[in-house]
């Protein structure tokens, strides 16, 4: 499974600011990027050494997934892994998350994060290791666990990269501090890790890196995006006051329905004319609730949206807009009483910014590990990922990667005219194509690790 490198090194340094038009300000000390092509048989033949014990701990993790703040057994299995790795290692931080450090001289702290939550989904892949778990959710109903997001593989491939870089430690100077983060599909994690210290108690890092799968790519290929990559992800609940009566007699009545209709409609307005045209947003009412019967018009509906941004500016814009347009709209409906407005902000999710001179830096690194042609630059999406919190909360450089999971043969029949779709994350049949994927994934993530550490 060896590939050929490239035999010059690839180096790069991570400027201290980037304009805050293009991103974020940055006020961290630089960062020097370097491809280390002659590790690269190393970094290989550890990976073909430990794979098949790799898969075991996936399809382990795959068949026994955890839904958000309910990670204790992934936890335990990575605090041991961590520990067997010789990292100092604390389990409980924030919640049941994870820190493993490993100290090894002068030089550069290195954040590698890998995300442990499952999705309540009922799994339809038939593997033979598919979950069969059951359990209660936080309003108390029975779910299937998935892990249809992929942390199954994240979580292997960060310990997997832990592994490594510890039995290459003669070969780096630095700090590595690996975050196995909990709740990230609920948008807590990060901000959980975070508000429980992880940047006082723990090394401060100068850059952090992460890998998320994606189902639109052939497991060995990896994709990635600088810049804005993913969005702010916020939640909003409206409740409308209405007055209820009998449906044949509606001018006796405030129909809450009809004045959430109005309020749907004007909120399509906030992206097409209240945004410059080339800042992305998006507002969607994803469900409406009114009303028990047809010929009785209700005294509330209540509304559900999402709301997804980039900047903190257009965060503002969308937000303070919802609020007008529910609150104006109401009152011109005659509605007795003003709307009531909830953003969610504890479920608030920050955008995701990739430095950009680290992201290509680290493009660099990917080329070199797994060719030049299954490495593709794409464009951003209103997606949402917590990862961003790290890296936004000190001011470092942050960049994640996409990792390609579809079987090969596959992902080649979908790409035809006639070929199925393939599932995509968080489908009850999303499928990695593990071996290639875990492979490629410890490749890459302990490569790019290795060229942010000082060499020896």
């Amino acid at each position: 499974m060896s590939q050929t490198f490239a035999c010059a090194a690839i180096a790069f340094v991570l400027t201290a600011a980037s304009s805050q038009a293009e991103g974020p300000s940055n006020p961290a000390p630089a960062v020097r990027s370097t491809y280390r092509a002659e590790l690269a048989p190393a970094v290989d033949a550890f990976v073909e050494k430990n794979l098949a014990a790799w898969l075991d701990a996936y399809t382990d993790l795959h068949a026994h997934p955890e839904l958000s703040l309910h990670e204790v057994e992934a936890a335990r299995k990575m605090t041991e892994r961590l520990k067997a790795a010789g990292y100092e290692t604390t389990a409980g931080v924030g919640g049941t998350g994870v820190v493993g450090v490993l100290k090894n001289g002068e030089g550069p702290t290195i954040l590698i994060r890998g995300d442990m939550d499952a999705l309540p989904i009922v799994e339809e892949t038939g593997l033979p290791f598919a979950s069969q778990t059951r359990t209660k959710n936080a309003e108390g109903l029975d779910v299937g666990v998935m892990h249809a997001c992929g942390h199954d593989v994240h979580q292997t491939v960060l310990f997997a990269t832990a592994q490594a870089l510890s039995a290459l430690r003669e070969k780096w100077r630095g700090t590595v501090l690996i975050v196995a983060q909990p709740a990230e599909e609920i948008g807590r994690g990060a901000k959980m890790m975070i508000d429980d210290g992880l940047f006082e108690r723990f090394p401060r890092p100068n850059a952090c890196i992460a890998l998320h799968v994606n189902g639109n790519f052939a497991a060995g290929t990896t994709a990635y995006t600088p810049g804005w990559a993913l969005a702010n992800v916020d939640s909003v609940d409206i409740t409308i006051h209405g007055r209820g009566g009998h449906g044949s007699r509606p001018h006796e009545s405030v129909d809450p329905i009809v004045t959430a209709a109005q309020v749907i409609v004007s909120l399509q307005t906030l992206v097409s004319r209240r945004l410059d045209p080339t800042d992305p947003g998006v507002v969607t009412v994803g469900s409406l609730h009114a009303g028990t019967k047809h010929n009785i018009i209700p005294n509330e509906a209540r509304l559900q949206i999402t709301v997804r941004s980039y900047t903190d500016a257009t965060r503002a814009k969308l937000l303070d807009g919802i609020r007008q347009i529910a609150t104006q709209t109401c009152r011109a409906m005659g509605c007795p009483a003003d709307p009531d407005i909830l953003v969610h902000e504890e479920e608030f999710t920050p955008a995701m910014y990739n430095d950009p001179a680290l992201s290509e830096a680290a493009a660099g690194v990917l080329r070199n590990v797994v060719g030049e042609a299954s490495v593709q630059q794409i464009k951003g999406q209103m997606g949402g990922e917590d990862f961003g919190r790290f890296a936004k909360q000190l001011g470092v450089p942050g960049f994640m990667f996409w990792l390609g999971v579809v079987e090969k043969s596959r992902f080649e029949t979908s790409r035809k005219p006639d070929g199925a779709p393939l599932p995509s994350i968080h489908s009850s049949r999303f499928a990695p194509d593990a071996r290639p994927t875990l492979a490629t994934g410890v490749r890459c993530m302990t490569s790019l690790a290795l060229s942010l550490l000082e060499a020896k």
